[in-house]
């Protein structure tokens, strides 16, 4: 071989290299993007905390049509087009807004026109044939498809670009899709019982003029999202506040519409959207602020509303809420100490024991009662004030419901009511807490306990208090909690040998989440430690618990108005 034909075929294959290295290197590329793409897809599908943002669902799309814009005919191309489709259609589930659906749709029909011969072809036909079937369901299509000739409709399409990639061989009926059924109630009963969907089972809601919390009970987590629709004062629609939840039905027999009717909220009610979404509707009068979040054990989405009291309501409010006692106003409404009613809170009840004690059939749950009694009586004999107490006997209250009984009511102060327990029987001592992040373990630990929960929940809840004790009376929960802490360890001390003062401390309580008025949680002993089992049960030491908490109030009350018990006294004297 010369030395010329050598030199050509050099060059040649030089040639042929330098054309191959940039498509290699694009293939690598590509390759490395998809895979990220897909972990992208995967990390969002195992986070419900992100699948509750739009913009997490829109960059992994990003990612996947990135891909395709690079390589429209690449290996990759079809592959991406369905993925990008298939996101599109599982947000819409979860936030029904119309360009969602309208983005999966035409992904699926390109996937259909422009590779009739690709893998994916069978997967985009079900898809479209589940829009299909919600079409049919609501007798209407919910968006013009683009023209396909004589034939427009969703189905058709389906049925002729299902048959157009085997125009030269029948399909057998191995080849042809199953049409997707949306099941009926009865089928979807049977789906719950699987555990494929969550459960929607309840709504329930507690209001006043100024406050409303409507609370959207389910068996388990369930992912949602959800949209405030602003008035529209041309048709006469009120605000609207739509929450989605996905991979959920509605319990068979669920009363779907809840009237409320006061002066924030018209109504809440509750439907089947799609085959996997139920979507609660709650129609706003008017309203300042609103919150949503939700709580586990068992899983509920709560929504608070509140609003702004007019003065006529304000003072038919202030006229109504001082009980007269012995035909004359109490001490409290005439010297203005700023607290006329508090709620107290005992802890757990029914069939929610609480920590059990050192003592066989000593549990948390009847000592908080009967402390909790205690001082509701020697509160109202000594601050003259209204006393109200979430429960009186031995039942059952969910944690959100307390809260929103105080500020349904209007309590000025609210005081929760527990005993502390602990593996290790000798822990012991005094503790009380009010609402904020956890600072350490053994805080973590109580909330957990206290709100029958896990620690991994109370951390996961911690990500969204911040936003949701805006306006909580943190800096005055913290002052009461100071000197109902500092009276408690200075009355028992001076009575009995091992007190301890555990201090003031911080954590996620979920009855705490949403008062609006000073809120605290007393941990009065450690009901797990032998010596304190015996003490909790104690008639005696149950009263001075009460004369130690109800000091530390009279103290934070002192705090806010000096003079306030002074002129009380000074009426005594003068009245004498």
């Amino acid at each position: 071989m010369s030395k010329h034909i050598l030199f050509i075929l050099s060059g040649l294959f030089v040639s042929l290299l330098l054309l191959i290295w940039p498509s290699s290197i694009l293939a690598n590329q590509i390759k490395t993007q998809y895979i990220n793409a897909e972990k992208c897809y995967a990390e969002l599908h195992a986070s419900p905390t992100k699948q509750k943002y739009r913009n997490n669902w829109l960059m992994c799309i990003e990612q996947f049509q990135t891909i395709y814009k690079q390589a429209p005919s690449g290996r990759k191309a079809t592959a991406c087009l369905y993925m990008s489709g298939k996101l599109y259609q599982e947000l819409y589930q979860i936030s029904a807004i119309e360009s969602d659906r309208t983005e999966a749709i035409d992904l699926f029909i390109r996937i259909l026109k422009r590779f009739p011969d690709s893998e994916y072809k069978d997967k985009a036909i079900v898809a479209l044939r589940i829009f299909s079937k919600e079409d049919s369901k609501r007798n209407k299509t919910t968006r013009p498809l683009p023209p396909t000739g004589a034939k427009d409709s969703l189905s058709q399409l389906i049925t002729e670009d299902g048959k157009a990639a085997d125009k030269e061989k029948k399909p057998t009926k191995t080849q042809i899709q199953p049409r997707i059924q949306i099941p009926a109630q009865d089928d979807l009963k049977d789906t719950a019982s699987t555990g494929q969907y969550s459960v929607v089972t309840g709504l329930r809601f507690w209001s006043n003029p100024s406050y409303t919390r409507v609370v959207i009970d389910a068996d388990k987590e369930i992912n949602y999202l959800h949209e405030l629709i602003p008035k529209k004062r041309s048709i006469n629609k009120p605000h609207r506040l739509y929450i989605d939840l996905s991979e959920s039905i509605l319990k068979q027999g669920f009363k779907k519409f809840v009237s409320i009717n006061d002066h924030l909220l018209i109504d809440v009610r509750a439907s089947q959207r799609s085959l996997k979404t139920v979507r609660v509707v709650i129609d706003i009068k008017s309203y300042k602020r609103y919150k949503i979040f939700s709580l586990k054990h068992p899983f509920r989405i709560v929504v608070d509303v509140w609003g702004k009291e007019s003065e006529k309501t304000v003072a038919k409010h202030k006229g109504s809420v001082t009980p007269k006692i012995k035909g004359k106003q109490t001490i409290a409404r005439q010297f203005a100490l700023g607290v006329r009613r508090i709620v107290i809170d005992p802890g757990h009840g029914g069939h929610d024991f609480g920590a059990p004690g050192y003592r066989k059939g000593v549990h948390e749950k009847d000592v908080v009662l009967a402390i909790s009694k205690k001082l509701a009586r020697k509160m109202r004999r000594e601050l003259k004030c209204e006393v109200i107490m979430t429960r009186t006997k031995d039942r059952f209250i969910s944690l959100e419901e307390r809260t929103a009984l105080a500020n349904t009511k209007n309590a000025d102060l609210f005081i929760s009511i527990h005993t502390n327990g602990f593996s290790n029987r000798r822990a012991y001592g005094i503790e009380t807490y009010f609402l904020n992040l956890a600072t350490d373990k053994d805080a973590m630990r109580v909330a957990a306990r206290e709100n029958a929960t896990t620690t991994k929940n109370i951390s996961d809840l911690q990500t969204i208090l911040t936003d949701l004790m805006k306006n909580a009376k943190i800096n005055e929960s913290s002052r009461m909690a100071g000197y109902v802490q500092k009276s408690l360890y200075r009355t028992l001390r001076k009575k009995y040998s091992h007190i301890k003062n555990k201090g003031v401390k911080q954590a996620p309580f979920y009855v705490l989440i949403g008062a609006q008025m000073p809120s605290i949680l007393v941990e009065t002993s450690f009901i797990s430690n032998p010596r304190e089992c015996k003490r909790l049960t104690s008639p005696t030491y149950q009263k001075r618990l009460c004369d130690a908490i109800i000091q530390g109030v009279k103290e934070y009350i002192r705090s806010l108005n000096p003079t306030a018990f002074r002129r009380k006294s000074q009426l005594k004297r003068s009245s004498s």
